[in-house]
């Protein structure tokens, strides 16, 4: 087994290894914060790259051949999931520092390892990848409107647009840019293949070390307030079960078979917690509980994953009488 094989397998125990190292290590050493914040952006900006990467934006127009899978997508992910957040973030009254992680984590759909999580359930994967690059533009287009949605005039308190368009320039609009161009080179030179392979292949240590330095870098401005974070781990466990619920509803009312039942089952579950990322760390300095609140969901989601490769499956089985025209 490779080493690359070996951390994908073990990745959830990679990922709690750097955020529990981080913590050890941000509250051991609060002086070295500095140190870690400024590895944040270049590690981001990385691992971000290699995400997009996964989304295939050169294929754009195969999104919409299905429209059906995609109508039914946006509106699990724009319609249905907004009720969902409205509901969970009604039971109880969160800081506005937390409140904004959970609502900027659980708003955006997830755009790249739904796609393998779904194919080890037996979800029709392609579709997913297909779908992805619409997901991600209309998530970009939706989050302002959610957002003020929530939080109304808050907003405009708390959001500096200066540095919170500098974050999503830097962190989002170039690495997307920048995959794209990757894909299109990739198509017509050796080069752009050895770059996708690289960056695949260092998916899991980039983001663990993301995860490490976030935490590292953030905990010791918030070591009093570490209560919330086990505040919002019910409400992301809870999302995770309802989702799953009602995407199998949707999936039902949509009369999908057994493939696109499992693969919306999972894009209405999974969420775009590491993209949204650069913009939690982009509010004022008061907000420093909000990117780990983001990364809290995370670990809370992959865990959930290993459960929904199991469950799905049970739920919508492989049986003739499931498949669907």
């Amino acid at each position: 087994m490779s080493a690359t094989q070996w951390l994908e397998r073990h990745q959830i125990l990679v990922y709690l290894g750097a955020l529990v190292t981080g913590a050890v290590v941000g509250l051991t050493l609060p002086d070295s914060s500095s140190v870690f914040e400024a590895s944040i952006y270049p590690l981001l900006g990385a691992l971000l790259y290699a995400t997009f990467l996964q989304v295939p934006f050169t294929t754009l127009a195969e999104a919409v051949r299905d429209r059906r899978f995609l109508t039914a997508a946006l509106v699990l992910n724009f319609v249905v999931v907004p009720l969902v957040v409205a509901a969970l973030t009604l039971v109880v009254t969160f800081p506005q520092a937390v409140l904004l992680g959970i609502l900027l984590t659980l708003l955006t759909p997830c755009i790249d390892y739904v796609i393998v999580f779904s194919g080890l359930a037996g979800g029709d994967s392609r579709r997913l990848l297909a779908a992805s690059p619409l997901l991600m533009f209309a998530q970009m287009a939706a989050l302002p409107l959610l957002l003020w949605l929530f939080m109304g005039s808050e907003l405009t308190d708390i959001v500096d647009v200066a540095p919170f368009l500098e974050a999503f320039l830097i962190l989002i609009v170039a690495p997307l840019a920048l995959a794209w161009v990757t894909q299109a080179l990739a198509a017509r030179r050796r080069v752009g293949v050895v770059l996708t392979t690289a960056f695949t292949a260092a998916m899991v240590p980039l983001m663990a070390g993301t995860l490490f330095v976030v935490v590292a870098g953030q905990i010791p401005k918030i070591r009093d307030e570490l209560h919330h974070v086990g505040t919002v781990i019910p409400v992301y466990a809870a999302f995770l079960i309802l989702m799953a619920g009602l995407g199998f509803i949707a999936a039902r009312v949509f009369r999908f078979d057994v493939g696109r039942s499992r693969a919306l089952i999972f894009s209405g579950a999974t969420r775009n917690s590491l993209v949204v990322l650069p913009l939690a760390l982009a509010l004022p300095a008061g907000y420093a509980l909000t990117p780990v609140i983001v990364v809290t969901q995370t670990l809370v989601e992959l865990v959930g994953m290993v459960l929904y490769v199991r469950l799905v499956p049970r739920m919508v089985p492989d049986t003739p009488t499931a498949s669907l025209p």
